[in-house]
Formats: C-alpha cells, sequence, structure tokens
C-alpha cells in the first residue's frame, strides 16, 4: 500500500448519470410493488394535487408596476395574456395560501419489485407517429413519449420533439429541416417556444426550479435563437412556463416600490415550491398536538445525552425541526424515535432507499423505518387516517439534503395539522438530484429550531471529513492506514491502481474483502469514468461473457428504477422475465427492455449514486480530467463513504486542495426562502 497521509473530500458537484426510466402503470388489485412503483405513485398523487391547486388559483396579485426593459415587457405580456389578446396561459404571480385540502388514500400493497414500462400508445398513433419521425430522419422509438396526437404535434410543430427525453435541439432542427425545408428557420416562433421550454427542464435536474430572465435569454442565444426575450414572452402567452416577480432586497426610498427579480419556471416546479412553503409554514405556525405530556418529554430528554436531550426538547414543542450532523450523529435522531415510542406515539422514520432503511433501522430499538417512496405510496409506514393525511404524530427524514422539492411538498402536505416534521442531514454532502435545495434554503432562512449535533465522526477519517466540511485539506495521522493516498501519473494508472487496490491492497493490507470496498470517481464518461472502471473491475472480479445485457451472476450493479434514485445491488440470474438482482435482500426483477435504460454496472459508482450509503472501504479516483468537477461537497461526500478505510487514487495535483478551500456547492436558483418570508416573518432570506 502507498503512504498513509490524510485526504480531504472536496470536489466539485458532477451530476450523477442516473438515467433511468421511470416505470408508469399501476399493477392490479394485490400485486406486490417496488420502490419505483412507489415513488411513482407517489408522484402520481403530487400530479393530482398540483390540478386541484391549478384549479383553485385565483387571479394574479398586482406587483412590480415600475419595471423596465425586459422586465416591463414582460410584465405587459403577461397583462395581454390576462386581458384576452393571446390564447389564455397560466401565469403564476404571488398568491394567497390555498387552503391545505387532504391527500387521498393510497392503496396499500405488498412491497415486492415489479417495475413496468411505459404504456403503451394506441396502435394507430404509433404507426402515424412512425410515418412522421420517419419522413423528418428521427428515429421511430420515442414515438411512445409523445401521447395520442402526437403525429399531428409533430407536423404543426416539429419542435415538439424536444419533449422527448434525451433528443437535443440540433436534432430537433434537423427535423424540422427535413419536415418543414426552408421554413424551418432559427427564428421560428415555434423552435423559441420550444427551446424556452427544453432550457428550464434542463435545469430542473440541475437543481434549479426556476432561472433568472437573463440567464434564460442568454442560454437561448448560445442556442441560436434572434430574439430571445420574444421566445420567452410567447412561451409566457401560450403558458408554456410561469413568470414570477420576486422582491430584491429593501425599497430605495419612501416614494420608491421595491425591486423585483424576474424568474421563469416550470409550472411543475413552481406549484410544488409554493406548495411546499404553505405546508412548511402550515408546520411551524401550528402548536403540536398535544399527545404527550411536558413532563414525559423533559424526562426523555433527561435520559438521553448532549445533544440528543437538545434534539427531543425542540421537537417537543415544535411543529418543524432542522436536526444536522454526520453519521455518528443519526444516533440522536434515533433517540427521538426512540422516546416518541415510549410515550406511545405513532412515530416513523423516512430514508431515500433501502439501504439508507435498513442503516439507520439497525440504530432503533423498535419498528417504524420507511423508504420516503413506501411512505407516501402507502405500501410501507402507517398508511393514511381517514382524512388522508399520514397516520403519524411524528415524521423523521433522514438524509434530508436529497430532498427536492416535488416529493418535499408531497411530504408536508401529507402531514395532519399537529404533527412532527424532523429533517436531519449532513448540509456538507451534496444536494438533491432534482429540482431545489430545500434542507440548505430552510437552514440559511431560520424559520424553526435548528440543532446542530455535537457528536462528530471518530477517528482519522472523521478528523479527515470534518475539516473538509469547514473548508480544510487536513494531514491526518492514520496509524492503521484508515486513510492512503496513491499518486499516479495518467489515466491508465489509475484504472490500473484502482483494480489493484480493490482486488489485492486493501483485502490483503486492510482486512476488507472487495465485495465490501466502492470505487467512487466524478462521473460515468472519460478514461477514468464509471464504464471504464467497471469494465476492468469486472474483468478482474468477475469475468464473464455478459450472458444477459452485458451481466452475469455476480456481478455488482447500480439500479435506478426512476431518475436520481440509485440503489446498489447484485445480480443473481437472469430468465425470461428479466434480470434478476438483489438489492439490500429484497429481489428485484428488471423486464429485459428496462435493462439497459436502469441497470449499470456497480462496481463504480459516482458521488451522487452514493449518497446514502456507505461501506467499509472507499477508494475515491480522482484523474486529472476530472479538476472542473471538483468542489467541497463532491469531496465530502466521496470522502465521508468510508467507514473503515478510505484509498484516494490522486492524480489532480493542487486542484484537490484549491476544491476544499475555494470551491464551495454550485449555486441554485430557487424561490423557497422568497415564498416563506411572507408567511413566516421571521425567516431571514
Amino acid at each position: 500500500m502507498e503512504h498513509a497521509v490524510s485526504t480531504p473530500e472536496t470536489p466539485e458537484e458532477p451530476r450523477s448519470a442516473d438515467d433511468g426510466t421511470p416505470a408508469d402503470g399501476t399493477p392490479a388489485e394485490g400485486a406486490q410493488v417496488s420502490e419505483a412503483e412507489a415513488e411513482l405513485a407517489a408522484q402520481r398523487l403530487e400530479r393530482e394535487r398540483i390540478e386541484r391547486r391549478k384549479a383553485e388559483r385565483q387571479g394574479p396579485i398586482e406587483a412590480g408596476t415600475k419595471l423596465s426593459g425586459t422586465a416591463a415587457d414582460l410584465l405587459a405580456a403577461v397583462r395581454a395574456v390576462e386581458s384576452g389578446e393571446k390564447p389564455s396561459a397560466t401565469v403564476f404571480e404571488e398568491a394567497r395560501p390555498a387552503p391545505r385540502r387532504p391527500a387521498p388514500e393510497p392503496v396499500r400493497r405488498a412491497p415486492v419489485v415489479v417495475p413496468e414500462g411505459p404504456a403503451a400508445p394506441a396502435e394507430g398513433t404509433v404507426g402515424e407517429v412512425r410515418e412522421v419521425l420517419t419522413r423528418g430522419g428521427a428515429p421511430a422509438a420515442p414515438s411512445a413519449a409523445l401521447g395520442e396526437g402526437a403525429a399531428e404535434l409533430l407536423r404543426e410543430d416539429p419542435w415538439q420533439l424536444l419533449r422527448v427525453p434525451g433528443v437535443r435541439p440540433e436534432q430537433a432542427d434537423g427535423f424540422a429541416r427535413a419536415l418543414l425545408g426552408g421554413e424551418a428557420g432559427p427564428g421560428d416562433e415555434r423552435r423559441g417556444r420550444a427551446l424556452t421550454v427544453w432550457l428550464l427542464e434542463q435545469a430542473a435536474p440541475a437543481g434549479h426550479t426556476v432561472l433568472e430572465m437573463a440567464a434564460l435569454t442568454e442560454a437561448l442565444g448560445r442556442q441560436g435563437v434572434p430574439g430571445p426575450e420574444d421566445a420567452v414572452r410567447n412561451a409566457i402567452a401560450e403558458g408554456d412556463v410561469l413568470v414570477f416577480q420576486d422582491a430584491v432586497g429593501e425599497p430605495v426610498g419612501e416614494d420608491e416600490e421595491q425591486p423585483v427579480r424576474v424568474l421563469v419556471g416550470l409550472e411543475r416546479c413552481a406549484l410544488a415550491e409554493e406548495s411546499l412553503a404553505d405546508g412548511l409554514a402550515r408546520l411551524v405556525s401550528s402548536a403540536p398536538k398535544q399527545d404527550g405530556a411536558a413532563e414525559e418529554w423533559e424526562r426523555a430528554a433527561a435520559a438521553a445525552e448532549g445533544s440528543a436531550a437538545d434534539l427531543i426538547r425542540a421537537a417537543s414543542g415544535h411543529g418543524l425541526v432542522l436536526h444536522t450532523g454526520g453519521e455518528a450523529a443519526l444516533a440522536e435522531p434515533a433517540a427521538l424515535l426512540d422516546a416518541a415510542h415510549g410515550m406511545g406515539l405513532r412515530a416513523w422514520a423516512a430514508t431515500h432507499s433501502t439501504v439508507g432503511r435498513e442503516r439507520f433501522a439497525s440504530r432503533v430499538q423498535g419498528p417504524g423505518v420507511a423508504t420516503v417512496a413506501g411512505l407516501l405510496s402507502g405500501s410501507e409506514g402507517p398508511g393514511r387516517d381517514p382524512e388522508g393525511a399520514l397516520a403519524v404524530d411524528l415524521l423523521v427524514v433522514l438524509d434530508a439534503p436529497q430532498l427536492d422539492v416535488e416529493t418535499a411538498a408531497l411530504l408536508t402536505e401529507s402531514l395532519p395539522d399537529g404533527a412532527r416534521l424532523v429533517l436531519s442531514g449532513d448540509p456538507a454532502v451534496l444536494w438533491s438530484v432534482g429540482p431545489g435545495r430545500v434542507f440548505a434554503d430552510l437552514l440559511a432562512a431560520r424559520a424553526c429550531p435548528q440543532v446542530a449535533s455535537r457528536r462528530p465522526d471518530p477517528g482519522p477519517l472523521g478528523e479527515l471529513v470534518s475539516g473538509v466540511g469547514v473548508g480544510e485539506l487536513l494531514q491526518v495521522e492514520a496509524p492503521e492506514k484508515e486513510v492512503v493516498i496513491v499518486p499516479v501519473r495518467d489515466a491508465g494508472e489509475a484504472v490500473h491502481r484502482t483494480v489493484q487496490l480493490v482486488a489485492d491492497s486493501v483485502p490483503r493490507a486492510i482486512g476488507v474483502p472487495a465485495e465490501e470496498t466502492q470505487v467512487i470517481t466524478p462521473g460515468h464518461g472519460g478514461a477514468v469514468g464509471t464504464r471504464v472502471l467497471n469494465a476492468a473491475l469486472k474483468d478482474r472480479l468477475n469475468p464473464g461473457p455478459g450472458r444477459f445485457a452485458g451481466f452475469d451472476p455476480g456481478d455488482r450493479v447500480a439500479w435506478s428504477p426512476v431518475p436520481g434514485r440509485t440503489l446498489p445491488g447484485r445480480v443473481v440470474g437472469a430468465d425470461a422475465e428479466g434480470l434478476r438482482l438483489d438489492c439490500a435482500g429484497e429481489t428485484v426483477v428488471v423486464p429485459r427492455d428496462r435493462v439497459e435504460q436502469t441497470v449499470r454496472h456497480g462496481w463504480a459508482l459516482t458521488a451522487h449514486q452514493a449518497v446514502g450509503s456507505r461501506w467499509s472501504a472507499a477508494v475515491v479516483v480522482l484523474p486529472g480530467d476530472a479538476v472542473p468537477a471538483l468542489n467541497r461537497p463532491w469531496i465530502y461526500t466521496a470522502f465521508s463513504r468510508a467507514d473503515r478505510h478510505l484509498s484516494v487514487v490522486h492524480g489532480v495535483d493542487q486542484a484537490l486542495q484549491r476544491a476544499v478551500t475555494d470551491i464551495p456547492a454550485k449555486p441554485r436558483t430557487t424561490r423557497l426562502p422568497a415564498l416563506l418570508a411572507p408567511q413566516l416573518p421571521g425567516a431571514a432570506e
């Protein structure tokens, strides 16, 4: 093994290419369901709730009348829509929160995995769309994504092909030229509208719930749209996107109106973020149900230690509490859950994956741990009360930084009045693969009690990770080789040393077998990405012909039941039904036509894929071409996946130090602080 030294964790936040496609379709009554189906059921409930809110929404409130330039043009476009000068559009302005409506009672089903593909369109539709796509030179496979009437839609507006996942603007342009000939120009109004929506769709997985007008028009300009402001106005007028005006800072003078910033976003993100703000304000403003005497809570707090006692006291009297800490700090929400169970409360914890569920369940004395998707769908947890709310008095959500706005909105809407919500997580890890930065926004708003754990992760690894979290790359003493630095000169050497560490050095010197060692690298592509590393590791650890779509029994895999969610697993076999996996003790059957889209080899993962899981040993690979991807949250996340041993295959020279000290998380544009401020006077933007 190489020389043992400390090495901090702080590269930037490369996006996980978890490109699994969500299943679509509901199994028959009594069928068993998977985590994928549970998450999709939760998403369906969210869509139904959004439709109800759209129907209830009243007209916009007057705001921002003293605008100029682009902002004034946008406001004029909005008012033109409202006055009927253009086809009606849904335009979002600040409105009073709609009354909370209980979520519908979901169907309870037993938890087993049966992911399904998207519902097939009518036979006639497929034929018509195939004809149009063929004429335009586009592949026929995306036809199902466009739904009924797709052929006519594409004939009228070929740029609607951008609605199909994976289609790029240059492909849609080529398709439009093939159908329209010389009429298909870069300034076509239809092209500008479609690209406006497409850019916002690309921004959502990168974490933005909205984009500032200047950023959006600049991006449209890079796509060759000659009048980007006009393109945005047209998209607003047609109801494709929504426009917002959020107050910025303080009014300049007594007679001056408060400055505003103009933001543009997708309806689904906008309504989810507004619903989340409403739900959080309801929890903060409503007193918790008096389900236990103050003396019982105080006795429970007195029996706990340190910050666990602080957490119990905070939860006793508040509807929303934030808890921060690392792996060792999980003992504190576990103590809270045990105390609540001891008082006879309906207390549950929710994690984002089955791996996290099993990890936390081992820390609590009784039952009460579910996945977020299973809890919302009803396939796990206590189910719903007669009003459609979750039958809980206390809900603790772990790995809270992984909450996107849509999931967080559904959770808060599902909680009954008087319930307590505790969001617990490590604020230094990578944020959600999805729109929003819910946990970070709430920490910044200071609208509710915050309990910071005083329980650090132990040993040299804990010291190293703690330093990275505050922007310091420490030299730590590692007498048992808990941290090892392996310098490399090029990509080929990085791959060779990584395989050597996993297959030989770590098992021999540290005593951790290869199956308990996880490789983490910044991305899927490149000379040292997950694809190259997984091929090399499979060849060494489980060689085989790849009898089923490149997989063999014994292969480690990463399964993505829905985009942004990755579950580690192992191939146990394959048959006519599909590829059979073992994921945290659950048997998963991935249909043959879904394997290519949702299953990757899993000896090597990205840091986003690894969030929420830990292994006995981790090998973090930092090749020379990874420098642009490195920042503090990425390094922190990658380094903190190891329990006993961390090896760093180091080929980025001083870039690692710079990433830890100088490069924080990539900014995300969200509206949650602005939405909370008028509802919670104490909230700080």
